[in-house]
């Protein structure tokens, strides 16, 4: 259990996928300008994200690598279809997220409405993609760390764009250079966010 707790906690600060790796940006960019609507695209994120990097871990361990396909028999203990892995983890990720965006649609229209274009982006978010990757090249034990790694990121994903988006929404009413309003300030503020979250890399879990 304490193992689990230490990826999870060590996905969301300290290698927070925005902050660290700087991956997703173009949605952390483009759905940060209110905290409702970044609110709906991080639960959107935390979703896929907890979804998808256990079940692409069941496909990579059990269908995918050198030797998974053991369990159908001894002639396939030689098959290696890591090659696939790239299509298959995409195919994965935009499965959930068709689902999400039907979910979304039905239930919460207004939302589905402000998130536009990018509700369905998330299929190409590279903070998605990512996770899949980064749990296969940790190599995790099992599939309760992949799920607590894929929980984690996308947690992360969320404290990083609703706390853009909450200051943001208060730069609104500060007194910005005309040449650093918009994209501009926001650059700057998620670079001094990135810093931040660097304090907790002395954390010893």
């Amino acid at each position: 259990m304490e193992g689990l707790v230490n990826i999870f906690v060590r996905s969301v600060f300290i290698d927070n996928m925005v902050f660290a790796y700087f991956l997703g940006m173009c949605s952390y960019l483009a759905v940060s300008r209110t905290v409702s609507t970044a609110n709906g695209l991080g639960i959107a994120v935390i979703f896929v994200l907890g979804i998808t990097v256990p079940v692409n871990y069941l496909i990579e361990n059990y269908f995918l690598s050198a030797g998974a396909l053991s369990w159908l028999g001894a002639g396939f203990a030689n098959v290696d279809l890591s090659f696939l892995s790239f299509i298959m983890f995409i195919a994965v990720i935009a499965s959930m997220v068709q689902l999400v965006e039907m979910t979304v649609e039905k239930f919460a229209p207004a939302l589905y409405s402000s998130l536009g274009i990018f509700l369905p982006l998330i299929a190409v978010n590279c903070a998605i993609l990512g996770g899949s990757l980064f749990m296969q090249e940790r190599e995790y034990a099992n599939i309760a760390e992949a799920a607590s790694f894929g929980l984690g990121s996308g947690v992360g994903f969320y404290l990083a764009i609703v706390g853009i988006a909450a200051i943001r929404e208060k730069i609104r009413y500060s007194n910005v250079p005309g040449p650093l309003r918009g994209l501009g300030i926001t650059f700057i503020v998620t670079g001094l966010m990135g810093i931040a979250f660097m304090s907790f890399m002395g954390i010893k879990l």
